[in-house]
C-alpha cells in the first residue's frame, strides 16, 4: 500500500534510518514508561518504539489512510492507535507520560499549547520541529526570537535544542531545516497556580512587543503600578522569572 503525502497535514516522511534511531535514543526510558507518539505517519520512528517491551506505547493519528496502513505494515500497532485529531483529544493516559513526535510544522505551536494544558502529566517531550520554531522555544531573553512560546514553555519545562535534521532525511525534502527539541518537566518551579492568568499577561506583553510594557499592559494593571521601573522595558527584555513576578503582582491586585 503506497502512502499519499498530504500537504494539508504538513506531511514529510522521515526515511533516514540512522536519524530515526538517533531521535528515538533521546527518549528517557525506564520500566513502565507511558509514551505517546503524535502523528506516526508512515511509522518511521514507531517501528522502533513498538519493540520496547517495557513501555506502554500509544500513537495518535488524524489521517484515515495512515490509520488503515499502520496496523497492516506493523501488526504490533494493534490496539495502540488512537484515530483522532491531537488538538481535540483527551489525555491518553492516567498519571505521568512522555511524548515523542515528528510534529506537523503547520500546527507545531498549537501542539505545544496543548502540551502546556497537560503540563502536570507530561514528563518529557522529544519533538521534531522546524528549526526556527525549536530555537524560538529554547531562546532566552534579549534574543529577537524570544517570545510567547519561549516564556510559557520555559516556565514549566527545561528546554534543550539537541541537533539538526537536514531536509535530505525526508521524502519529499522540506524547504527548511528541522531540529530536535527536548522538553523536561521542571515541576512548576515558580508555583504558578493560575496558568490562564499567566498566559494572558505573557501574550499581552508580546502582542505589542515593540512597545514598553506600561503601554502593552495598561489594560491589566492600574496606572500607578505602571510607573514602576520594570514597565519601561519591552517584553523581550524580561526573563521568565520577571514575567512570573508580573503574574504574582497581577494576582495580588485582583484579590
Amino acid at each position: 500500500m503506497a502512502l499519499t503525502l498530504k500537504k494539508s497535514l504538513g506531511q514529510h516522511f522521515l526515511h533516514d534510518e540512522n536519524m530515526c534511531r538517533r531521535i528515538v535514543a533521546q527518549v528517557t526510558r525506564y520500566p513502565g514508561l507511558k509514551l505517546l507518539e503524535i502523528g506516526p505517519g508512515g511509522g518511521a520512528i514507531s517501528k522502533y518504539l513498538l519493540t520496547w517491551d517495557d513501555t506502554d506505547y500509544k500513537a495518535i493519528e488524524v489521517d484515515d489512510e495512515k490509520v488503515e496502513y499502520l496496523p497492516k505494515a506493523f501488526p504490533a500497532f494493534a490496539g495502540k492507535l488512537i484515530h483522532m485529531d491531537f488538538l481535540k483529544a483527551p489525555v491518553p493516559f492516567e498519571g505521568d507520560f512522555s511524548i515523542i513526535g515528528n510534529f506537523p510544522y503547520n500546527i507545531s505551536s498549537q501542539i505545544l499549547f496543548r502540551i502546556l494544558d497537560w503540563e502536570d502529566q507530561v514528563d518529557e517531550v522529544t519533538g521534531m520541529f522546524q528549526k526556527e520554531v525549536a530555537q524560538r522555544v529554547a531562546a532566552r531573553e534579549g534574543s529577537k526570537t524570544y517570545g510567547i512560546l519561549s516564556v510559557l514553555i520555559q516556565a514549566f519545562f527545561t528546554t534543550e535544542y539537541l541537533f539538526d535534521v537536514p531536509p535530505g532525511c525526508f521524502t519529499p525534502p522540506p524547504k527548511v531545516m528541522s531540529g530536535i527539541l527536548k522538553l523536561t518537566n521542571s515541576h512548576n518551579p515558580y508555583g504558578i497556580e493560575n496558568k490562564k492568568a499567566f498566559v494572558q499577561i505573557v501574550k499581552a506583553a508580546f502582542n505589542q512587543r515593540r512597545k514598553m510594557l506600561r503601554n502593552a499592559l495598561k489594560g491589566l494593571f492600574p496606572p500607578e503600578h505602571l510607573e514602576q521601573e520594570l514597565f519601561a522595558k519591552r517584553a523581550e527584555q524580561l526573563s521568565v522569572a520577571d514575567f512570573v513576578g508580573l503574574y504574582r503582582d497581577y494576582i495580588k491586585l485582583k484579590v
